[in-house]
Formats: structure tokens, C-alpha cells, sequence
């Protein structure tokens, strides 16, 4: 039975996906391993090392749904590794004659790290559609409401007024950073690791770059220039991407979250009846994708330093830290996935309400703007002598629950300075929106074609 909720038949549904969990799942681990053996038989045919024969009985037999997974988990209980009894496995699958080649030349971290790397590939490419999916949704929200003025908040507090596609600008930037470190990060990701035994490739004399050259073509994969069976870098940036892509969706549910509460009520995750609802209560639309971007954001920020502190691995091979990572980078994987499906979801969906927006910018009576007002007074009667009038303006106005407009226009210091409408012009919202707009196009113009 799953201990880990993620990997559940009932709690999967929240944490992960099925796409992910089939592609870093055991069983693809499993295929991706039997696919390595056999691109190994290939590359060493074409180049002559084994027999033509024998690579395509091996390619043959590579097939998960034959093995023997009970004989192979007692076997690799005894042997602390899964190749030794899957190339066993293989070699009675492709028969004798062709079993014989099997495994030529390679070493158990050669399968398993390139396996590995295969699935990377195909997790990764899962989490970019999705990831792609968010940034043309939070996109779209930028351009519907690039001129729909909020009040901006900092410690939680009115600050000055924003645009709410100002904020999902802010949303998005991070995302895109994401797919282009994604792009650069692919080609120190996806290596073929091939060096046997202690990376020297030894067994394989003088053909051992080689057969790393066109197994790497085999597999789509580039070669590395040395082998890093205890170089961990590739692998741990993909993890502290993950992390960083994690960290930035995390921002983005936070802010809904925040955006949802009643008292607030700006905007809100899609309904879909039942959603997000309470067994007590039904009135409860509860930020249910949210809830989950943050869970899962943070499963993959607690793997991220496990990922960091198996990098120290010892001379040429690792005793535990390279074990380790499979506890980890797997994991983080299927969780950061449903963390961008999730927040999918809300990019896609999210239901905005200008009305309550400008009805909570305009619950201080103009407070808001009191930085406008001062900066506006200033040419008037001096920086420091506006500051004085507008904060005794906001004083006055938090006391007797007067606008800010009407609480200037009894300040004697301004009689005869400013009429009423110069003063309701220093007060306007939209008025003060700075390069608001302009940020926001700026990231959008950022978009792909």
C-alpha cells in the first residue's frame, strides 16, 4: 500500500498527476532502464562490437510487461541495485546466443542515471505544456485588465493603486523566466551518462568513446564531455528549477488566497459546484487550487536540499547520496507537476470583479492617493510643508470619516491654492498608476509569437 499520499489511489487525486506519475512511475523507470540495455545493443552492433543478431534479439526482449517483478525485488533486496537482475531477466528474454551481449561494457549507474535522464525528458516537457497553458492565461487576464484599477497593498495594507493586469504581469513575468531557464537548462540535463565501472570505460578498450558517441545518438542525448556518475549538477539544477518554479506559483496562489477572502472578494478561483466545499457549511468556496499549489510547492522545496546534500558523493562511485536522490528528484517531479496543473486551473479560470476592486480602493475615501496628493502640493508649498498638510488631511479624515478631498479642502493652509477640482484630480485613482501600464506591456511583450 502507498504510504505517500501523492502516490495513493484516493489522496493521488489531489497531489501529482497521472501523466506525471506514468512517466517517473516505476514501471516507465523500469522500460526506460530495458531501453537503455537495448540502445547499448545497437550502438556496440553498428559499430561492430556485438553481433547484428544479437542487438535485435535484445531489442526485442526489452519489454517491461515481461519481466519477473517479484524475482526482481527479492534479487535487488540482495544486491542493493535493479540491474543486476533486470539485465539477468533480459539476457534469459533475449535468449542465449544474443543474451550473452547484454550489458557490454556498461556499469549499473550507467543504465540507471540515463533512465533517469529519459524520464527527465519527459517529465519536463508535461510540466512545460502546463507550464505554457498558465503563461498564455495569466497573459490574457494582463491584457483584459491592463487599465482596471485596484488598490495596491503592501503589509497587507492599501499602498498606492495598480492595475490588476499589472498584477497578473507581476504573476507572469516569473513564469516566463522559467521557460527560458528551462531551455537552457535542457542541454546540461539531458546527458548520457556512460563511463562503466569507475568512468574510464576501460572494458571497452579503444571503442569506448565510440560506443558513448552513438549510444548518445541512440537515445537523443548529448554527450558528456567526461562522465559524471558523481557530478551531480545536472540533475540538481533541474531540482532547484523545479524549486524556483515552485517558489514562483506559490506567489501567485498566495495573492488569490489573499484576493478571496470575503472581506476582500476581488477575485475567485472557478467554481465548479461542489468545489472547494465544506461538510458543515454551504456557503464555502473554499481556494481549493490554491490550497494545493502551496501544499505541493512546498513538498518540493523540502526535497530540494535533499537533492543539494546528495551532491557529495565520494570518489567514483557514491555509497548512499546517489541512492538518496531517487527518494527525491522522482517525487519532486510528480509534485510540481500537479503544483502547475493546479495553478493552471486558477490562470485559466480566475473569476475577476472590477466592481468590488474599485469599491475596496475607494473604501478609505481617497487615502489611498495621499502620495499623489503630496507629490502634486509639493510644487505648491514645498516638499516638506506637503507632507505636513496631507498627513494631517489623512488624520483628519480617519477621525471623522471624511474623504481625503473634503479633509484638504478645510486645511487653511491650502485656501485659495486649490479649488475643488484641482483637488479631485490630485485624488483620482487612475490618476496614479505610474509605469503600471507600461510594466505590463513590457511583460507581455515578452510572449512567443
Amino acid at each position: 500500500m502507498p504510504v505517500n499520499p501523492a502516490d495513493g489511489a484516493v489522496l493521488g487525486a489531489l497531489y501529482g498527476t497521472d501523466p506525471m506519475r506514468a512517466v517517473m512511475g516505476e514501471h516507465a523507470y523500469l522500460q526506460r532502464m530495458l531501453d537503455v540495455e537495448a540502445a547499448l545493443a545497437r550502438a556496440q552492433a553498428r559499430l561492430g562490437l556485438i553481433p547484428a543478431e544479437a542487438a535485435a534479439a535484445i531489442t526485442a526482449a526489452a519489454d517491461a510487461t515481461r519481466l519477473d517483478l517479484p524475482a526482481m525485488a527479492a534479487a535487488t533486496r540482495n544486491t542493493g541495485y535493479p540491474v543486476v537482475a533486470l539485465v539477468k531477466q533480459l539476457t534469459a528474454l533475449a535468449g542465449p546466443e544474443a543474451g550473452r551481449w547484454t550489458h557490454w561494457g556498461a556499469t549499473t549507474q550507467d543504465i540507471m542515471d540515463t533512465a533517469l535522464v529519459l524520464q527527465m525528458r519527459d517529465g519536463l516537457a508535461l510540466i512545460e505544456a502546463d507550464l505554457r497553458a498558465n503563461c498564455a492565461g495569466l497573459a490574457a487576464m494582463a491584457r483584459a485588465h491592463r487599465d482596471t484599477v485596484m488598490a495596491g497593498r503592501t503589509h497587507l495594507q492599501h499602498a498606492l493603486p495598480v492595475t490588476f493586469g499589472y498584477k497578473a504581469a507581476v504573476w507572469l513575468a516569473p513564469l516566463l523566466n522559467s521557460l527560458e531557464r528551462l531551455a537552457e537548462m535542457r542541454p546540461r540535463l539531458l546527458r548520457l551518462s556512460f563511463g562503466g565501472a569507475a568512468g574510464t570505460l576501460a572494458s571497452l578498450g579503444d571503442k569506448g568513446l565510440d560506443v558513448g558517441r552513438e549510444l548518445a545518438k541512440e537515445l537523443d542525448l548529448a554527450e558528456a564531455e567526461i562522465p559524471w556518475h558523481v557530478a551531480r549538477d545536472g540533475l540538481n539544477e533541474a531540482a532547484c528549477w523545479l524549486g524556483i518554479l515552485c517558489g514562483n506559483l506559490s506567489k501567485l496562489a498566495t495573492d488569490v488566497m489573499l484576493l478571496m477572502q470575503t472581506e476582500v472578494a476581488e477575485v475567485s478561483e472557478p467554481h465548479v459546484r461542489g468545489r472547494g466545499g465544506s461538510s458543515t457549511m454551504p456557503q464555502k468556496r473554499n481556494p481549493i487550487a490554491c490550497e494545493y499549489v502551496l501544499a505541493q510547492a512546498r513538498g518540493v522545496h523540502a526535497l530540494v536540499p535533499q537533492m543539494l546534500a546528495a551532491m557529495a558523493q565520494d570518489l567514483e562511485r557514491g555509497t548512499g547520496p546517489w541512492q538518496a536522490e531517487m527518494l527525491a528528484l522522482p517525487q519532486a517531479m510528480l509534485l510540481a507537476h500537479g503544483a502547475v496543473c493546479q495553478a493552471r486551473f486558477i490562470a485559466e479560470g480566475l473569476v475577476v470583479d472590477p466592481a468590488r476592486m474599485r469599491r475596496n480602493l475607494d473604501a478609505t475615501g481617497g487615502l489611498i492617493v495621499s502620495e499623489a496628493v503630496m507629490m502634486g502640493l509639493a510644487p505648491v508649498i514645498g516638499r516638506g510643508e506637503a507632507h505636513h498638510v496631507v498627513n494631517d488631511a489623512c488624520d483628519l479624515a480617519i477621525a471623522e470619516g471624511l474623504s481625503l478631498a473634503d479633509a484638504l479642502l478645510r486645511d487653511a493652509r491650502l485656501a485659495g491654492r486649490l479649488d475643488r477640482d484641482a483637488i479631485a484630480r490630485m485624488t483620482d485613482p487612475a490618476a496614479y498608476l505610474g509605469a503600471a501600464q507600461a510594466f505590463t506591456d513590457r511583460v507581455l511583450a515578452r510572449l512567443p509569437g
